[in-house]
């Protein structure tokens, strides 16, 4: 594998960008749930920047073209560029990790490294009538070297006639005249039909930085005035010593690409690709050929039959010189594949040697470029007024972001209660298990969401197939109060401790008897996990069941009902977390181990253990657990579906009924264990800093009680501690055997008392105003307690007492 390389920093000037919507996201009193990077501010990709001329918003959503700010723009597809469907190279690097993601295009990129397997990527092409000029400017994914780029537009033609471009392209289209640009030589702008140049000639300028071609045809050469001009376009390769289009060889060499067939189209990427289809996730014998993963069927096709024609833009010059805003060309619902400008980008381009599959923390993923592309189902009925759900749905191993593209399971969970938004990132490659930069990924994304639609932050669930299952319980294990509830395909968790966490989101668990990949033997023990733990799990398990059924079958209905609009509880009265610190990456501002719900700070006392476990029950909230019920066995079907008419499962789950109302009371009852420090806030804990804490720990723990107003409200407000004399009267647990009690005043120890039978200590001088007051007991099992108290020093009233618990 080729180690990490280092991060492209975001210049100065690129870092000015707007917030994630503030009434997305959470916006409550601390800890956040879920990692930093969620609510970072967006970052910016220099392809997405403008330099004058230009001035219109980029679109963001691909295959959509749009009239803003007096340009065309037309938004392409990202990662696209896989030539004509011609014959596989034997070769190509990326055979191992797209079973189930393979491109329709078969060419492979030269394999030197400068080439990124990714350098005829369009982004973007937008069109804008100057003073003088007809300006076009081409954006591209990447850009290390630009003379090894060449471009072709044609313009104008009669729709009846194509013919071939220059240059050795062996494709054709529909033209009056062909503009070429190859960065390094002068472009040309030729007629279609006898070749002669048009003169004066273009002019080209490269923004290296933006990735960018800038290139303006004089009014002297060609003006299209008002008119409508058809318009089409495409990126290849260029063979400076040939003046020529470098055509692929059956397998790439560092200077040739690969993946030739019957065919020998030149072209990489066609632009003006608006119909491309979603892939046919019900096709039973063929769902794993689909040519439709990269959004390419339709690009791979027409090219290897070289003729591009049916890819074309109409543009009116006339709205464009009237300034007109028209965005009627962009999708608004339902599935859709957007474009994000990520924080990160270790390389340009695509690294296929890369492979996640080891879990390294520090893996890539094999798209490691800035700009990441991931698909969204926005729903078709009307917007809620108070924000539309959202719902991770995340993709399998060896797919791609596309998986759930056009599927029942996309539009059954959008379509839900009032409409939930539906994302499946990238995740940076087919197998970043949602760790790393796959995990970074993931919520890039759903800020990039936040920040284009209204979501009610409060209805958040997550789902996943696959390698997308244990995804689903991976990240709910780590952050357990983004969710409220979750539902795994075909997985199962892989780290038994921090099943634990999921005390409070309800899951659904979608299984198959006969799953060669994900048998009984790894999902029946996540289920008995659950059902021991006693929290509400359900598992239902198809037969026949290998492991592609579920999703070719492709009916999700009760698993949409399952997720419903149930919300997420950020407060309830029982916590239980396990903190892993080995699934940090602080440098990717992705830290989930140190906090959940209303616990925050929590470090482990030995970091060689590699987990710890706190458990924090609330009394202040006046209710009792609730009672989980027996374990219960069913039957049901699922109808419907492209696999069977009746997909019959068995069902294993367990249910809480309701608790009897418990004692509302100033408690916490605290389970530690390998936990050093854990902090409580105290008003979303309900209860306040004059707590009791009830232990019970396999070693120190220093429990903190934050969020308490200060001073003024402890002791009640009006009131002040005699500083001249203040008592506290020590209460200890029946089972705890108190070796010694230290009393510090502002970090100063000021008082030991030794023994179990001490009960009061006295303070005396205390100081004149605000002091904090820390008690610390030790007992034989080696383990601490610490209360922490404000208070206001004065010298009026009684002497106050204040009471203190430990065990």
């Amino acid at each position: 594998m080729i180690g990490r390389r280092g991060l492209i920093a975001v210049t100065a000037a690129l870092c000015a960008a707007a917030p994630a919507h503030a009434a997305s996201l959470y916006g409550g009193p601390g800890p956040r749930p879920g990692p930093d990077i969620l609510y970072a501010p967006a970052a910016t990709a220099p392809q997405l920047t403008n330099a004058a001329p230009w001035k219109a918003d980029p679109i963001l959503v691909s295959g959509a073209t749009a009239y803003r700010a007096g340009e065309f723009l037309y938004q392409d597809f990202l990662y696209d560029d896989h030539g004509a469907a011609g014959a596989p190279d034997p070769a190509d690097p990326r055979t191992a990790g797209n079973v189930f993601s393979k491109p329709n295009g078969t060419y492979t990129y030269p394999t030197d490294a400068k080439y990124a397997n990714n350098a005829a990527d369009i982004v973007e092409l937008r069109v804008k009538p100057l003073a003088s000029a007809t300006a076009f400017r081409l954006t591209l994914n990447s850009m290390s070297d630009p003379s090894l780029i060449g471009a072709s537009i044609a313009i104008g033609g009669n729709p009846a006639v194509s013919l071939p471009f220059p240059h050795g392209a062996n494709v054709k289209a529909p033209a009056d005249m062909f503009l070429t640009v190859h960065p390094g030589s002068p472009a040309e702008l030729v007629s279609a039909a006898s070749g002669t140049a048009l003169t004066p000639a273009p002019s080209v300028t490269v923004d290296k930085e933006r990735r960018q071609i800038d290139i303006r045809i004089p009014h002297s050469a060609w003006n299209p005035g008002t008119s409508t001009v058809r318009l089409a376009a495409a990126t290849g390769l260029w063979d400076k010593a040939a003046n020529a289009y470098l055509t692929p060889l059956p397998t790439a060499t560092p200077t040739q690409p690969g993946g030739s067939g019957p065919a020998t189209a030149a072209f990489f990427n066609v632009a003006f690709r608006n119909n491309e289809p979603t892939p046919t996730i019900g096709d039973v014998f063929n769902t794993a050929k689909s040519p439709a993963w990269w959004r390419d069927k339709q690009q791979g096709a027409a090219l290897a039959s070289g003729d591009i024609g049916g890819f074309h833009a109409d543009v009116d010059f006339g709205k464009l010189a009237s300034g007109a805003n028209d965005d009627s060309g962009v999708p608004q619902t339902g599935p859709l594949d957007r474009i994000l400008a990520s924080r990160f980008e270790t390389a340009q381009g695509a690294d296929f040697s890369v492979s996640c599959t080891t879990d390294d923390a520090n893996c890539t993923g094999p798209y490691v470029g800035r700009l990441q592309p991931y698909a969204v189902y926005v729903p078709k009925q009307p917007k809620p007024a108070s924000g539309y759900g959202m719902t991770l749905l995340l993709h399998s191993l060896s797919t791609n972001y596309n998986q759930f593209t056009g599927s029942r399971n996309q539009s059954e969970f959008g379509e839900r209660g009032p409409g939930s938004i539906v994302i499946t990132p990238e995740a940076r490659g087919p197998d970043g298990s949602y760790g790393s930069y796959a995990a970074a990924d993931v919520f890039e994304v759903w800020a990039d969401v936040a920040r284009h639609y209204k979501l009610d932050p409060d209805w958040t669930s997550i789902a996943g197939y696959s390698m997308g299952g244990f995804g689903t319980f991976k990240l709910a294990e780590q952050f357990p109060d983004l969710f409220a509830k979750a539902q795994p395909t075909v997985g199962a968790s892989t780290n038994d401790p921090m099943i634990d966490t999921l005390r409070n989101i309800p899951v659904l668990m979608w299984n198959g008897t006969a799953d060669e990949l994900v048998g009984p033997e790894m999902y029946l023990p996540t289920a008995t996990r659950l059902d021991g733990l006693g929290y509400r799990y359900e598992l239902d398990v198809f037969a026949p069941g290998e492991h592609n059924s579920i999703a070719i079958n492709d009916e999700f209905d009760q698993a949409a009902a399952f997720l419903g609009t149930d919300k997420v509880d950020r407060n309830p009265s029982h916590v239980t977390f396990v903190a892993n610190p080995s699934l940090d990456l602080p440098k990717l501002d992705y830290v989930s181990s140190d906090h959940a719900y209303w616990l925050s700070g929590i470090a482990l006392r030995d970091a060689g253990a590699g987990t710890g476990r706190i458990d924090v029950i609330s009394h202040g909230f006046g209710a009792s657990e609730p009672a989980p019920g027996d374990t219960q066995h069913g039957a049901g079907t699922v109808t419907g579906g492209y696999l069977l008419p009746e997909y019959p499962f068995t069902r294993q789950f367990k249910e809480w009924g309701p608790g009897p109302p418990g004692p509302l009371a100033d408690v916490l009852d605290v389970s530690a264990s390998n936990v050093r420090t854990v902090r409580v806030n105290a008003p979303r804990a309900r209860v306040t800093c004059s707590a009791k804490l009830m232990l019970e720990t396999d070693g120190p723990l220093d429990v903190l009680l934050d969020g308490c107003g200060g001073a003024a409200k402890l002791p009640a407000a009006g009131r002040c501690t005699d500083r001249r004399k203040f008592t506290f009267r020590l209460h200890h647990a029946p089972k705890a055997r108190v070796v010694r009690v230290d009393v510090y005043v502002n970090g100063k120890r000021v008082k030991t008392a030794k023994g179990h039978s001490v009960k009061r200590i006295t303070l005396k001088r205390l100081p004149r105003k605000r002091f904090t007051v820390r008690i610390v007991s030790t007992q034989n099992t080696g383990s601490k307690l610490v209360s922490v108290r404000k208070y206001k020093g004065c010298r009026k009233g009684k002497p106050r007492t204040r009471a203190h618990h430990h065990s």
